[in-house]
């Protein structure tokens, strides 16, 4: 029995909750995980799993192994990095999700400055904007906008995003002119709704001029949970938009979209990378989120806005 490969997949196991997941991410044969879990459990003569038909739960004893285990292998992580220069060159496999509008306008135009100052990181990329289950799917981080609402996780924040409203031309033409944004709760007006995955709901809208607060909510036509879809949506009329400043810049310069309301203010959605609270911050992840808080610097500076 390899003890390091055992451990390995005895922390998955009880990461996941599932022989088969662990295996999946691990990328091996369920009964070789399960061969090597029973072989540690004889190893140490202790049972540190409860199997059942439908699941698989952690003893207690297994439970206290489990934290001197991650612990272990993130040792053992670290003198392999700290070899061989590894540390100025951070390597590996590195698994993280991404929204589809950031990946597409940001993330992966910036890609070739970040492979060059780190030729060996491999970079396995989702794109969406949907739940991801970090744990189970082996995701060593993703980047979310808005408030993270699953407090089990750790978090970087990593910056803001500034927000503006914007309409079509075509679709001021059919509707006329807000001039409130009290305005888009009218039966004339509609928005173009986004519905958060997380929550299933969809998100309203905080509007601010000197003593006025405000919820815009709206009717919408379509509502859609993708970025990119949901400017779409907008470019082809279907109703107003709330974007970050990142998504609507080339299209407010091709006379694509219009701003509205640029006397009211919105509050900036933060931007994090999050990660598992048990998943050891390697060399690797820790390059990587500081070059998002780089390019979120130099791409989305804070512009100013009225107050």
């Amino acid at each position: 029995m390899d003890r390091f490969d055992a451990m390995q997949a005895f922390a998955r196991v009880v990461e996941t909750g599932s022989f088969t997941k662990a295996a999946q991410t691990l990328h091996m044969s369920r009964t070789s995980v399960t061969q090597l879990v029973q072989q540690l459990e004889a190893r140490l003569r202790v049972r540190l799993l409860n199997r059942t038909t439908r699941k698989v739960n952690v003893t207690a004893d297994g439970a206290a192994y489990y934290e001197r285990v991650i612990r272990v292998l993130a040792d053992i992580d670290d003198a392999e990095t700290s070899l061989s220069g590894a540390s100025a060159s951070p390597r590996g496999r590195l698994r993280i999700d991404v929204p589809s509008p950031f990946a597409r306008l940001i993330l992966i135009p910036a890609l070739p400055a970040f492979h060059a100052r780190f030729p060996e990181i491999q970079l396995d990329m989702g794109v969406s904007d949907r739940m991801v289950d970090l744990i189970g799917e082996n995701v060593d981080c993703v980047v979310r906008g808005g408030e993270l609402t699953d407090q089990s996780l750790m978090a970087r924040h990593v910056g803001d995003l500034q927000l503006g409203v914007y309409a079509a031309p075509g679709y001021l033409a059919r509707t006329g002119l807000p001039l409130h944004p009290q305005e888009l709760e009218n039966t004339q007006h509609r928005i173009v709704g986004f519905r958060w995955a997380r929550t299933g709901k969809l998100f309203p809208y905080l509007m601010h001029r000197e003593g006025e607060h405000l919820q815009v909510q709206g009717r919408y036509s379509v509502a859609v949970d993708d970025g990119n879809a949901y400017l779409a949506a907008g470019l082809a009329g279907l109703g107003v938009l709330w974007l970050p400043d990142y998504m609507a810049r080339a299209h407010l310069a091709s006379g694509e979209l219009l701003p509205l309301f640029e006397d009211w203010h919105l509050d900036p959605m933060p931007m994090y990378v999050a990660f598992p609270p048990n998943r050891h911050v390697s060399a690797k992840l820790r390059v990587f989120i500081e070059w998002v808080v780089e390019i979120m610097a130099l791409q989305m500076p804070v512009s100013p806005r009225p107050g």
